[in-house]
């Protein structure tokens, strides 16, 4: 892939972003394996808790990462055209962000 490649005012990731946001989303699966793991060693329920909040918050920093993209982006493009429709699909997107 190239480096910001923009189709149609849709910006595709270049492959340093997509090669980071795997990154992310590797040790995040790793964290889901581990609280797995524990589980089926009966491990404390406290110890498990733990890990899956920090596994919820890696999530959710990798969707603030996306998002942050998304604006810098995506939307800027779309602003650039002055698309009315946009502001409210960007509330919608951090109240599900938010969730």
């Amino acid at each position: 892939m190239e480096n910001k490649v923009i189709i149609d005012g849709i910006k595709l990731r270049d492959k340093k972003e997509v090669d980071n946001l795997i990154y992310h989303l590797n040790r995040v699966n790793g964290q889901i394996n581990g609280i797995k793991q524990m589980i089926e060693e009966s491990r404390c329920c406290d110890d498990v808790l733990i890990q899956i909040v920090a596994a919820s918050q890696s999530l959710k920093s990798l969707g603030f990462t996306i998002m942050k993209n998304h604006l810098r982006t995506c939307v800027l493009s779309r602003l650039k055209k002055s698309d009315d429709e946009l502001v409210d699909e960007i509330i919608k997107t951090v109240e599900k962000l938010n969730r």
